[in-house]
C-alpha cells in the first residue's frame, strides 16, 4: 500500500454536472485528490467515469460545478490547458499514431525541432530513457508504433504522459491490454510516480488491482458520487459492489458443469503453427467444454485463436471441426463450418461501431436474410431483437448504433452474432476486457450457458484467474511454446506463472 500525503488537495471537483442533448451524464460529482496518492474511481459502464476524465483532460467543460487546482479555481478549456497545469491522461482507447515512430509519438505536440524538423537523435535519446524507466529498454525509439502489440502501445502512451512535467496522471483502464507480468511492471511505475509526489487517478474494473495499488476510492453511479475518499484497506469488496450497482452481486464464476464422458470432440487442432509466432500446438475441445489458453503477452495465445479462425495463415498443421479438416487460413471457411471469434479488439476488429446493432448481429449471416438479392431488414431486426432480449441487452433496441453501447453490451452483441449464425466452436479473446463488475457476472453466466448447450468454447484472457475460473482444462504457453495442458481445478494462478517462468527460462 502506498502512503499518500493527505495534505492540501492537488485537485478538487465539487458538484460538477454535464449533459449532452438533454441527457445528463454527470449529475453532481465530487472528488478530491492529494499529492502522492493513487485515487481509484469505480463505477459501472455508463456511470460517468469517461465524462469526468474528459472534463479533467480539457475535452469537455462542465455545465455547472467547480474545479480547483492547488487551491485555485480553474477552467480547463482544452487539452493543452490541462497539460500546462500538469494533468496528463492515458485513455483506455489507445491514442497513439500508428504511422509515426515510438519517439515521434512520445513527443507529439512538444517536439524539439530545428527549422520545423524533429531533432531525431535527441528525441530518440530522451525516448530511450523514458522506456528504460518504464522497464522496456528493448523497445527501439525508431520503431514504428504500427508494429507494436497493444501492450507495448500502452507503454508508449505512458511514456508520452511522463515526457511532460506532470503532477497528476489519469489512467483509464491501463491494465486492460496487459498480462500479469506487465501489470506488475505498471504498478512498479505507479509506485515510483507517487514516491515523487505525483498523484494518480486510477480507473479499473478489476477490484483485485484496486486492492493492490490504491489508497482511496471514489464510487460513481448514474452520474453521481455515491462515496468518496474511502480507504481501500477499510472498505470491503461487497460494499464497493453495492455502491456501484445498487445491489449485491456475487463476483464469482458460475459453478462448472462436468463435461459428459461421451461428449464428442468438436474442435481438433493438430500441430497448428505459425513460424516465428507460435510453435506447433495440438489440442481437442469437446461439446460443452470450455478450454482455456493461459500465458503472458507475446506467448501466442491470441494468434492461436486467429489461426483457428483463419485470420492468419498457419505454416503447419490443420484444424478439424467434427472430424472434417478445414482449408486453413480462410475466415469464410471457418465461419461456414461453425467457428466464431470474438476478438480482443472488438471495437476495431469485431464491430462496425457506426452501424446499427441489428446489422452487427446479422453480419455473419447475410445469406440467411437475403431475398432476391436484397437483405430483408425486417427479418434482420426481428431476429436480432429476439436474441438481444434473450441476452438481456439494455436497451434491446436493434436500431441503436453499436458504438453507443457499454463494453458489456458490445460483448453481448458479439455473442448474439454467433448465436444467430449457429456456432459449434466459439473463440473468445479477452471476453470481459473493459467490462464492469456487474456485466462480468452476466457474461460469465452466458459463457457457462453456451457451454451447457453444447458449444465448444476456447477462451483467452490476460487475467489468469478468469481463465482458470471459466475453463475445464487449460493449455499453458510461454513464448509460443506449449508447456502443459492441465485440469483447471488442479492449478491456480501461481501454478500457471511458475510454469510460464520455467518455460521462459528454458
Amino acid at each position: 500500500m502506498i502512503n499518500a500525503d493527505h495534505g492540501s488537495p492537488l485537485l478538487e471537483v465539487r458538484g460538477v454536472t454535464k449533459s449532452f442533448a438533454g441527457v445528463a451524464a454527470l449529475k453532481g460529482v465530487d472528488i478530491s485528490i492529494v499529492p502522492g496518492e493513487v485515487h481509484c474511481v469505480l463505477g459501472q459502464n455508463g456511470a460517468g467515469k469517461s465524462t469526468l476524465i474528459k472534463i479533467l483532460s480539457g475535452v469537455y467543460t462542465p455545465d455547472a460545478g467547480d474545479v480547483a487546482w492547488q487551491g485555485e479555481a480553474v477552467t480547463i478549456a482544452d487539452p493543452t490547458a490541462a497539460l500546462e497545469l500538469g494533468i496528463a491522461t492515458m485513455y483506455q482507447e489507445l491514442d497513439v499514431v500508428d504511422g509515426l515512430t515510438i519517439a515521434e509519438n512520445i513527443f507529439l505536440g512538444h517536439e524539439r525541432s530545428i527549422g520545423g524538423l524533429l531533432k531525431v537523435r535527441d528525441a530518440n535519446k530522451r525516448a530511450r530513457a523514458l522506456l528504460e524507466r518504464l522497464g522496456h529498454p528493448g523497445l527501439a525509439p525508431s520503431r514504428e508504433v504500427a508494429s507494436l502489440s497493444p501492450a507495448n502501445k500502452q507503454i508508449v502512451s505512458m511514456a508520452r504522459a511522463l515526457s511532460r512535467d506532470i503532477k497528476l496522471i489519469v489512467m483509464d483502464e491501463p491494465s486492460a491490454v496487459l498480462d500479469s507480468e506487465e501489470v506488475r511492471n505498471l504498478f512498479r511505475v505507479v509506485r515510483e510516480l507517487t514516491r515523487e509526489g505525483i498523484a494518480v487517478i486510477y480507473i479499473s474494473h478489476r477490484l483485485a488491482e484496486i486492492r493492490e495499488i490504491g489508497d482511496r476510492i471514489t464510487v460513481i453511479k448514474d452520474g453521481r458520487t455515491m462515496a468518496t475518499g474511502l480507504p481501500v484497506s477499510e472498505t470491503p469488496t461487497p460494499e464497493l459492489i453495492r455502491l456501484m450497482t445498487g445491489r449485491d452481486v456475487e463476483n464469482v464464476f458460475p459453478p462448472a458443469r462436468p463435461v459428459a464422458d461421451d461428449a464428442p470432440e468438436v474442435l481438433r487442432v493438430e500441430n497448428l503453427g505459425v513460424h516465428g509466432v507460435f510453435e506447433p500446438v495440438s489440442f481437442g475441445v469437446h461439446a460443452g467444454e470450455i478450454f482455456g489458453l493461459a500465458g503472458l503477452v507475446g506467448s501466442g495465445r491470441s494468434e492461436i485463436l486467429e489461426a483457428i479462425y483463419g485470420a492468419i495463415k498457419p505454416t503447419s498443421g490443420e484444424v478439424l471441426v467434427r472430424g472434417k479438416a478445414l482449408h486453413v487460413g480462410s475466415v469464410p471457411t471457418a465461419v461456414a463450418n461453425g467457428i466464431g471469434l470474438s476478438p480482443e479488439e472488438r471495437k476495431s476488429q469485431g464491430l462496425i461501431l457506426e452501424q446499427q446493432i441489428y446489422r452487427n448481429v446479422t453480419l455473419s449471416s447475410f445469406a440467411r436474410f437475403a431475398r432476391g438479392g436484397f437483405l430483408n431488414e425486417r427479418a434482420e431486426r426481428s431476429t436480432a431483437r429476439t436474441q438481444l432480449e434473450a441476452l438481456e441487452l439494455r436497451p434491446a433496441d436493434p436500431d441503436r448504433a453499436v458504438g453507443l453501447l457499454s463494453g458489456g453490451n458490445q460483448q453481448k452483441v458479439m455473442l448474439a452474432r454467433w448465436l444467430v449464425h449457429g456456432t459449434d466452436v466459439l473463440l473468445l479473446d479477452e471476453p470481459t476486457r473493459g467490462v464492469d463488475v456487474g456485466a462480468r457476472a452476466e457474461i460469465y453466466g452466458l459463457i457457462r450457458a453456451l457451454s451447457a448447450a453444447g458449444t465448444a468454447i476456447v477462451v483467452v484472457s490476460s487475467e489468469i484467474e478468469e481463465v482458470i475460473g471459466l475453463a475445464d482444462r487449460v493449455l499453458v504457453l510461454a513464448e509460443g511454446e506449449t508447456l502443459d495442458i492441465v485440469d483447471a481445478d488442479q492449478i491456480d494462478e501461481s501454478g500457471v506463472l511458475d510454469l510460464v517462468m520455467k518455460g521462459s527460462a528454458a
